[in-house]
């Protein structure tokens, strides 16, 4: 890669007028932005228009320009932008986490024919660098688990509700007026967000590619009432956690809210900032924490990818090229706290046990083991008048290993 650095940048709003700001207030990087590819024509916008252009050609067949910066939030079309790129041998920075969740093994193979990098630190917990130290610090450690909160709009709504005692909805609003919130508010609120991230961060951290559709995932909106009360009364918060964790030959990932506890790591994670523990064999657990939302927090990820570029950095999913035979697998036991509507019977065969039941004259709930494969296909789980909440100690056990002493019969 040249010392200096020609972008084509597509997409002009929340992260992209953070590039642009962070970028022209860093003089350490020698980057510049050539053109600027946006796609409606009758938005006002800050920069002079010979600055733009609506023909993504401009950018992506133009010899000057080395690297192609995708922000847009069009997962399809972002796909098509990258890999068009790719194979005209431009490197590439993202933030379109769902694009590559979705697209990553191909977005691998793509890198391997044409030999460029593609960099893509700002579409997980934007200032929080995961995926770098996923691949250079533990490179060679042998990890057990990555847990944390991946989304800092939820966790924004959580804060909110809990400390200020706001609803849901303007909580919601407030996240959407600051920039944080996704446009669409359903990609964070029910957990997709941070199950993109997931799926990008067990690929660094174990090696293996794992579509979206394959993790289990639950997110806050049927948060009630009764599950803040619950939590209040317990000394809990509520924060919505990604997980995933390597036992024996097998993996366990999954996104569900979480009752969290004063002496957990993430209790103190509050509004839009991110948090992440690492639990390794040899490291031991170090956690990182940053804001995982925002115009500029993300665009200091992208500009930090852009930077890397200049030396000529490029990912080598060494946990991928090592051998292993770890797989995705749902057979695991985790406890959890289940709300429901008074009156409605919860399938006693759904659950491997269950410990605690309370019923009132509005809301129930039972505290019991289930296993990530009853929870995904459970209709149960579906209705609107349903939440279900992981408990503090709650760590994935193998459905075979309770089988065998005795806990299952």
């Amino acid at each position: 890669m040249r010392n200096h650095i020609k972008l084509g940048v597509f997409g002009f709003g929340c992260v992209g007028q953070g590039l642009y700001d962070v970028l022209n207030r860093t003089h350490g990087i020698k980057a510049e932005i050539v053109k600027i590819c946006v796609k409606n024509r009758n938005k006002t916008r800050r920069l002079p228009e010979d600055v733009f252009t609506y023909d993504k050609d401009e950018l992506l067949n133009n010899p000057d320009i080395n690297v192609i910066v995708e922000l847009i939030d069009d997962a399809d079309a972002a796909f098509e932008i990258v890999s068009t790129a790719l194979r005209n041998r431009k490197a590439v920075v993202t933030a379109n986490k769902k694009m590559i969740a979705e697209h990553f093994e191909e977005l691998f193979q793509l890198q391997q024919e044409y030999g460029v990098p593609l960099l893509y630190e700002g579409a997980c917990c934007a200032s929080i660098p995961i995926i770098r130290n996923l691949e250079e610090y533990y490179d060679n450690d042998l990890l057990n688990s990555v847990e944390g909160i991946f989304n800092g709009s939820t966790n924004y709504i959580l804060t909110k509700i809990f400390r200020e005692n706001l609803n849901f909805a303007t909580a919601l609003k407030e996240a959407q007026e600051k920039g944080f919130a996704e446009s669409d508010p359903r990609l964070d609120v029910e957990g997709f967000d941070p199950k993109f991230k997931l799926s990008i961060v067990l690929t660094h951290a174990f090696g293996i590619f794992i579509k979206p559709k394959d993790i289990f995932h639950y997110g806050i909106q049927n948060l009630s009432e009764f599950d803040i009360r619950y939590a209040r009364e317990k000394g809990y918060k509520i924060k919505l956690v990604a997980s995933c964790r390597k036992i024996e030959d097998k993996i366990y990932a999954a996104v569900l809210p979480k009752f969290v506890r004063p002496d957990d790591k993430l209790y103190n994670v509050d509004l839009e900032y991110n948090g992440i523990t690492i639990e390794s064999i040899f490291s031991e657990d170090q956690f990182f924490a940053g804001k995982g939302a925002g115009s500029y927090p993300t665009g200091s990820a992208v500009l930090s990818d852009i930077s890397a570029l200049t030396y000529g950095y490029k990912y080598e999913y060494k946990k991928y090229f090592q051998e292993n035979s770890l797989a995705l697998d749902n057979n695991f036991a985790i406890d959890v706290f289940v709300r429901y509507k008074q009156g409605e019977i919860l399938p006693a065969e759904d659950f491997i046990t269950v410990k605690e039941k309370y019923s009132s004259a509005k809301d129930s709930y039972l505290i019991g083991s289930i296993s990530l494969a009853s929870l995904a296909k459970a209709d149960w789980l579906r209705r609107d008048d349903v939440n279900i909440i992981l408990l503090p100690e709650a760590i994935p056990q193998e459905i075979q290993v309770l089988e065998q002493i005795g806990v299952l019969v």
